[in-house]
């Protein structure tokens, strides 16, 4: 199964809290596969340094997803810091009678709040004792 997730740019503001949903994005990304902290959140923050990620997906700032499990958000301005925030998505229950999405009545919860070298340093460490492997075959 895959681990979907959204990445979201947002412009740093005053009075904005890193730790909720803005309510204005710039852009924002869907990310099909390894949307989890450990493999995402990494990549992610990694990219200060090299600059690049695969497997991206530009997306419309109105596109809906029902199955994503993370959403992150990427907060920049001029002559401040990079932050990134993470949020676990509460899952959307599927109407038992029409097959239909219902509404999430759970809030998403605020997960990790820091800049890149911080979600490195927290995720990082773990990198080792998860299933996020580059190569997952006998040979490695």
């Amino acid at each position: 199964m895959s681990t979907r997730a959204q990445v979201r740019f947002a412009t740093r503001e005053d009075g904005v809290s890193f730790s909720e949903h803005p309510k204005k994005i710039n852009a924002q990304f869907y990310v099909h596969s390894d949307g989890y902290p450990e493999g995402l959140g990494l990549d992610i923050a990694d990219s200060f340094s090299c600059g690049k990620i695969a497997g991206w997906e530009i997306e419309l700032l109105d596109t809906k997803h029902g199955d994503l499990e993370y959403i992150y958000y990427v907060w920049q301005a001029k002559g401040k810091g990079t932050w990134i925030s993470i949020f676990e998505v509460k899952w959307r229950l599927t109407c038992e009678c029409c097959g239909q999405w219902t509404e999430n009545t759970k809030e998403d919860k605020c997960i990790f709040v820091g800049t890149p070298k911080d979600l490195l340093t927290k995720y990082g460490s773990q990198e080792d004792d998860s299933y996020y492997k580059q190569n997952t075959n006998d040979d490695g």
